[in-house]
């Protein structure tokens, strides 16, 4: 009787974690019937078609068939990957960030293929990165960059972007990286005819040399293999051990903090940092990298001379210098006024254009968009910057309510009856020290 396929799964882990250097040459038959059905099961069944125009809709009403099929083209060497669906959107600065939908069977083979590499991979990542893996978070990474600032004896920091991670990896020195741990030569094509599948913008067939597509189910533990090898086993082999001091790394995909004890050593990883990453085809973003003196030290400087420290961004949070109200440091985050003004940008367009909803459906929707922002910003000393967000969907909905219909603006008064019949979701903290 064949094993059961998280019964392999796990052995391919445990093997990984026992030996180190071991290369996986047999691997591909793990993409069988059972590995396609989870990976579909996985996938979320609202997400944007790619060029095919096929949804999980469609392809779920006949899944036994289609899944049969895809598996034996996969066998057969019939499959073919599609070409990825462009789409843009909007970020921080303004700018657009390109997106690659791939077409929904190239998903399901994608995800099957990376339920492998994860337990091959996971046994080789540091603790440093936290980014696109499971069991971890960008809040585990919020609480060791808390714990670390706070306790580790750092005074500065190095907040470093990576520009245009994604389009920039080097292919071919991604496919060498993989075999040093992946020999399947079937998994290894699969992988290959995926990062070379090129898109479609507007109607037009673009092909790059170099990148893996951001929005491909496969491109972030790809990223992360990339990195590993450039970035954190190359801080904790080589870099370290060559420190007058203690330094920490801390990456989520390819947000990059390093915390230094000394600022010698911080400007000498600075220097040799921007050649290693050219080496690999990748280069740091100058207006998002920035080295800050950051700690007690530069708190009780910044106290004598009557003057507030540097702050760093990171994960959404702006990380500030601070006390205990016992007078001990500590460091206190806040929601990046970027974030906050696009998230309510995006509520007051909402209520703009679902003013007509009833009052009861637009509160249900609200209070979904409380909680998730609730969610992710609510760690302890982000409460009055939650409330602030609070206040701004509450004057958003009042002003969007008032022009439901011309001439009658609804008085404050009436809209604080409303609220007491149909409240908004309060702040509440989710995430404490």
């Amino acid at each position: 009787m064949p094993q059961a396929l998280s019964t392999q799964l796990n052995r391919i882990a445990e093997m990984a974690r026992r030996h180190p250097n071991f290369q996986f040459g047999t691997l591909a038959h793990l993409i069988n019937a059972e590995a396609m059905e989870k990976a579909f099961r996985s996938l979320q069944k609202n997400a944007a078609a790619g060029v095919d125009g096929v949804t999980a809709e469609e392809y779920g009403k006949d899944l036994n068939t289609n899944l049969t099929n895809l598996h034996e083209r996969m066998k057969q060497g019939r499959y073919r990957a599609q070409p990825l669906r462009r789409v843009y959107i909007e970020k921080e600065d303004g700018k657009q960030r390109p997106l690659s939908i791939p077409a929904l069977e190239d998903k399901i083979a994608q995800k099957a293929v990376t339920s492998i590499l994860e337990q091959i991979y996971e046994a080789d990542f540091l603790p440093c990165s936290f980014g696109y893996r499971p069991g971890r978070g960008a809040h585990d990474a919020l609480d060791a960059i808390q714990r670390s600032l706070v306790f580790g004896g750092f005074n500065y920091v190095l907040d470093a972007d990576i520009k245009n991670y994604f389009g920039t990896i080097v292919r071919n020195e991604l496919m060498q990286m993989l075999q040093r741990r992946v020999t399947d030569k079937d998994l290894l094509q699969l992988i290959g005819k995926w990062i070379n599948c090129g898109v479609v913008d507007d109607g037009q067939f673009l092909m790059d040399e170099n990148g893996v597509y951001q929005g491909s189910v496969i491109s972030p533990i790809l990223a992360n293999v990339y990195l590993h090898e450039v970035l954190d086993a190359w801080i904790e082999r080589d870099v370290k051990p060559r420190m007058r001091g203690t330094i920490a790394l801390f990456r989520y995909a390819d947000d990059i903090l390093l915390c230094f004890q000394h600022l010698e050593d911080a400007e000498r990883v600075h220097d040799v940092l921007i050649k290693r990453l050219a080496r690999f085809g990748l280069e740091l973003s100058p207006e998002k990298t920035k080295l800050i003196e950051f700690g007690p030290k530069a708190l009780l400087q910044a106290e004598q001379q009557g003057k507030g420290t540097e702050t760093f961004n990171f994960l959404g949070f702006t990380h500030v210098c601070s006390r205990t109200r016992k007078g001990k440091f500590t460091v206190k985050v806040r929601t990046m006024s970027k974030r906050l003004g696009r998230a309510l940008k995006k509520v007051g367009a909402w209520c703009r254009d679902n003013r007509h909803w009833s009052v009861k459906d637009q509160c249900s929707h609200l209070c979904l968009v409380l909680r998730g922002h609730y969610n992710y910003y609510g760690r302890i000393s982000n409460f009055r910057a939650l409330n602030k967000f609070y206040r701004g969907v509450k004057r958003l909905w009042h002003k969007w309510l008032s022009r439901r219909h011309r001439g009658n603006s609804m008085p404050w008064d009436t809209y604080i009856s409303l609220l007491k019949r149909y409240p908004l979701l309060t702040p509440y903290i989710v995430k404490k020290w």
